[in-house]
């Protein structure tokens, strides 16, 4: 058996899940959230068993540490080398990657180029990289890319109409992300029709606090609704999502905004929490929709729209559409952004939903369209840190 590692860095947290590969146990899990803040907190579970800590984590290598201590004190392992791989999530792979890498010094200074194009998330990759490095320098480190997936998109798909020189010298054009898990539920839902992924179409939706949603053709993403970074796309919890440029720079006139105070509106301050005023969180605005509250039926009015105009245009990219499958936090979780959108497509997509089954559905895996409807629809929970240590245990193996 040999032991691996997920590591999934944000710029304030660091979510972990070690498995034993190949058999997929899970031998601990857990996240360190508010990292930067005196309070900290520190969860683990083990066997179902949950433990939280409250504790200062100054930075990513008080968190490194507090996850490796936690394996010892629980028995899990002995001693550090037991761990042999280490994946870790990036976000950013450009059109460098196209497939899971093995760190390298020359791999370790791509990803750190393209800090830009992911600068709330890249960054925290790398940083946490370089602390589990210090600490299991022995172990196989790879980087496993949110891109990767979608490097089989088309040019006529990826490119934006500017300036040819944009693409070529600076590298714009649509790269997309949360390619894991949308990998992973494409496949999945193949293996759950037993019918090979080369002839299955599926759009999937991976809705949560960040938002994507991808064409799979035979599973090759051909198309995918972020873009440039993870601010296009979708309306998400904090983010914007696809905008007329000129908004920008008419609001940056109006409100002498700099570029950077600007992306940080888009980015951390626009959104559900800016259409609704008072929260990024799913949960809250429906609680509001139920109090009759305007901006929040607004809220949830306007994801639902953005999302229905993303899905219609695949399923005409796609010619022959299998499978919904809804993923992620809210995916997983929201029946009601779920029904939302599903009557918004029910005549045009010929869909027949079991509505009662899908208000009692929460994170599991299951099937809640009808068997006459033409497209068959799925919840089916993500496992990317799953994904991650599959490629890392492959390429430790080789």
């Amino acid at each position: 058996m040999t032991k691996i590692i997920s590591v999934n860095a944000g710029s304030s947290s660091l979510k972990f899940k070690l498995f034993e590969m190949p058999t997929e146990d899970v031998l601990i899990s857990g996240i360190a959230e508010r990292i930067g803040l005196a309070d900290g907190i520190f969860k683990i579970e083990i066997n179902g068993e949950k433990k939280v800590i409250n504790i200062p984590i100054p930075n990513h290598k008080v968190a490194v540490e507090l996850l490796m201590k936690s394996l010892i004190e629980n028995n899990i392992i002995k001693k550090f080398d037991e761990i042999e791989g280490v994946g870790h999530r990036v976000v950013q792979g450009g059109s460098h990657f196209d497939k899971t890498a093995v760190v390298t010094p020359e791999v370790e200074e791509i990803v750190e180029s393209l800090c830009n194009l992911a600068p709330l998330h890249n960054p925290a990759n790398l940083l946490c990289y370089r602390e589990f490095k210090n600490v299991l320098p022995t172990a196989l480190h790879t980087f496993v890319f949110d891109t990767a997936f979608h490097q089989t998109i088309e040019p006529e798909t990826y490119l934006y109409p500017v300036p040819y020189e944009w693409y070529s010298e600076h590298k714009v054009r649509k790269y997309g992300a949360h390619g894991t898990s949308h990998q992973f539920v494409s496949k999945r839902v193949a293996e759950i029709l037993n019918k090979p992924l080369e002839d299955v179409n599926t759009i999937t939706c991976h809705l949560g606090n960040g938002a994507s949603i991808s064409a799979i053709k035979g599973g090759k993403s051909i198309n995918t609704s972020m873009g440039f970074t993870p601010l296009g796309g979708v309306m998400m919890g904090t983010r914007c999502g696809d905008l007329d440029p000129s908004v920008v720079f008419y609001m940056q006139q109006k409100l002498g905004l700099t570029p950077q105070e600007t992306d940080f509106i888009l980015n951390k301050k626009s959104g559900m929490l800016g259409i609704s005023g008072f929260s990024s969180d799913a949960r809250d605005i429906q609680d509001k929709v139920d109090e009759n509250d305007e901006r929040a039926i607004l809220t949830q009015k306007i994801y639902v729209n953005r999302a229905i105009n993303i899905i219609g245009g695949y399923f005409v990219q796609l010619g022959r559409l299998d499978n919904i499958v809804f993923t992620a936090g809210i995916g997983e979780n929201d029946a009601t952004i779920r029904e939302l959108i599903l009557k918004s497509l029910e005549e045009a997509l010929g869909l027949e939903i079991d509505y009662e089954l899908n208000s009692k559905i929460r994170g599991k895996e299951i099937k809640i369209s009808k068997d006459n409807s033409k497209v068959a629809v799925y919840i089916i929970p993500t496992n990317e840190e799953l994904v991650i240590a599959y490629d890392t245990y492959s390429l430790l193996k080789k």
